[in-house]
């Protein structure tokens, strides 16, 4: 037993066994507030009952933020077990009831000209699940470069955790806007219709734009206003980014096509061609946060 405790790869067992224990109850936290949050839907119902994937699609993604959320508390030098511990805890509940709130901010607020529930719920439309994956997993960013950048105390990584996911939420409206101006179609019309494929190419979008938002928050924190102006300035260079990566898509990957007549003008909305052109926004993305 002894040479068990002083074995070298012991010291990594226990942190990893306690870190994965918090990691669990914070799921099993989060499927409890997800039903507390929408106590109108019944999980196992529209997953095994009805074979939901709208809703499995949408549901995978929540958990996909709460895992990114977790992911914040654990990356990083230990502050000791005890402290880690707690502060994946913390992290992670002020994570589950963000991630809850943006999901009510994008039904009556970015998608207010229709039900994001009643479309998921009642209709199974794919579209609709897609987009609400895009706001969970952009969040679950948004609050990860938060927490990241602040090396503060945990009092004030929850704070900035809380500002910056706001602010997300208003760069979440704004792009949702641009997207509706670059685009030759009203996205908020081919949602509605059940357009699978227009909603992949702008989940791409979102998932694109906070993950630059994550770059910004991750680097050193140097006071709040300072941070905004990054965060604005990077903003813009996404914005900027979504037109340019979508002429690419349809002049360079797609000649001779074109890349809207795919997803909205014919009989089956084209989903490769839609899942490619949210690569080039969220591959775009990646390659601007590898080069600064």
């Amino acid at each position: 037993m002894d040479s068990l405790l002083n074995n070298e790869y012991f010291g990594f067992i226990v942190p990893a066994a306690v870190y994965i224990t918090a990691g669990i109850i914070l799921f099993l936290i989060g499927r409890i507030a997800f039903r507390f949050f929408h106590p109108k839907i019944k999980v196992i119902h529209e997953v095994v009952e009805v074979d939901n994937v709208a809703f499995s699609i949408s549901y995978v993604g929540y958990y996909i933020g709460i895992l990114i959320v977790i992911g914040s508390s654990i990356i990083g030098p230990s502050k000791g077990l005890k402290l880690d511990f707690v502060e994946i805890l913390a992290y992670g509940l002020l994570g589950i009831v963000l991630l809850n709130i943006s999901a009510y901010i994008n039904d009556k607020i970015v998608f207010r000209k229709f039900s994001v529930k009643k479309e998921i719920i009642e209709d199974k439309n794919l579209g609709t699940g897609v987009i609400e994956l895009s706001n969970f997993i952009g969040s679950g960013l948004i609050i990860f470069g938060a927490i990241i950048g602040d090396q503060g105390s945990m009092e004030s990584g929850l704070v900035s955790a809380i500002m910056f996911w706001a602010f997300g939420q208003l760069a979440f409206l704004l792009v949702s806007f641009i997207y509706n101006k670059v685009t030759p179609f009203d996205i908020h019309h081919e949602i509605e219709r059940d357009n699978f494929a227009a909603g992949i190419g702008y989940a791409g979008a979102i998932i694109a734009i906070a993950n630059l938002f994550r770059l910004a928050l991750s680097i050193d924190y140097d006071g709040f206003v300072v941070t905004v102006i990054e965060v604005t300035i990077i903003i813009l260079v996404g914005i900027i980014l979504i037109p340019i990566s979508r002429v690419v898509v349809d002049k360079i990957l797609f000649p001779g096509y074109n890349l809207t007549d795919e997803i909205v003008h014919q009989e089956k909305p084209n989903t490769g061609a839609a899942l490619v052109e949210a690569f080039a926004y969220i591959g775009s993305s990646v390659l601007i946060s590898w080069c600064l």
